[in-house]
């Protein structure tokens, strides 16, 4: 693993309490829970007094954040804000800047680096690394929900992002992430980043399986060189065991994984599991 500089310390605005009623303050009480706390923390803030009273359809959708119409209800009421503002799971591309330029550096050739943000959302770190990369990438930002997608598109053309390499390339798609392999086919992308999608989808109802189906799909999709960077919480101990266990597909691949801690933010340390898969030898 490349060595990771710590996550730089980004300030958080203390947030009042929530007083809208019906949809709008459930989601926004959402908005809150998933920009300060990892998945595996909501619960505990879901029984915190101040947001009793909406506990129950906030804990619906928390529950349900495997469904596209979870993402789609959450991006839809942000939109009405007056102002686009960009919502990051965990931590934005300047805390890890230093991590992800010096990876696309050891993977870089005379080819252009084919990048995917899976479950992007309305984050930014696919259009920084378009920005920012002094080699060409083509970064493709695809999640399930249509209106984040839209939504970045839409704010991406009024800003007119420029690339550092003029042969840089950014795509915004719509895509079920359980379904890469169909759309991208196999060894086809060099880098992989997850922050925070499996996760939602570990911390769902229903969405255990489909976790599983989309880190077997990450590593289908993957070249040899290449790897699928996921940004967490949890502990190495339990995550290092499942991506171990869910990646490898008997007598065909194993999964290889190295873990980095990347930091802490808020009290919180983050880790870095970097996963690769290489063929069981026969």
């Amino acid at each position: 693993m490349l060595s990771c500089p710590p996550l730089r310390t980004q300030q958080v605005a203390c947030c009042p309490a929530v007083h809208e009623g019906g949809f709008l303050g459930e989601i926004r009480i959402m908005a809150l829970i998933l920009n300060i706390l990892s998945p595996r923390r909501l619960g505990k803030l879901i029984a915190n007094t101040r947001v009793r009273h909406h506990s129950s359809l906030t804990t619906e959708l928390i529950n349900n954040m495997d469904k596209k119409a979870t993402w789609d209800r959450f991006y839809t009421e942000n939109s009405k804000a007056t102002n686009f503002k960009n919502f990051e799971w965990f931590f934005g591309f300047d805390a890890i800047r230093d991590f992800i330029l010096p990876m696309l550096h050891s993977q870089h050739n005379s080819d252009v680096l084919h990048v995917l943000d899976m479950g992007c959302g309305t984050s930014a770190l696919g259009p920084c690394i378009y920005r920012y990369s002094p080699w060409p990438v083509h970064v493709t930002c695809a999640d399930i929900s249509a209106i984040a997608v839209r939504l970045m598109q839409e704010h991406t053309e009024t800003k007119a992002l420029q690339p550092q390499n003029t042969s840089s390339k950014l795509d915004f798609l719509e895509l079920d992430c359980t379904h890469l392999h169909k759309h991208f086919g196999s060894e086809s992308l060099d880098l992989i980043l997850d922050k925070g999608t499996i996760d939602a989808l570990l911390r769902s109802r229903e969405g255990g399986a489909k976790a599983s189906q989309v880190l077997k799909q990450c590593l289908k999709v993957l070249r040899d060189s290449g790897s699928l960077l996921q940004f967490s919480d949890e502990d190495p101990d339990a995550r290092m065991l499942w991506l171990e266990k869910e990646g490898q597909e008997p007598g065909m691949m194993v999964a290889d994984v190295g873990v980095q801690e990347v930091g802490e933010l808020r009290g919180v340390t983050y880790y870095c599991y970097q996963v690769t898969a290489h063929p069981v030898a026969q």
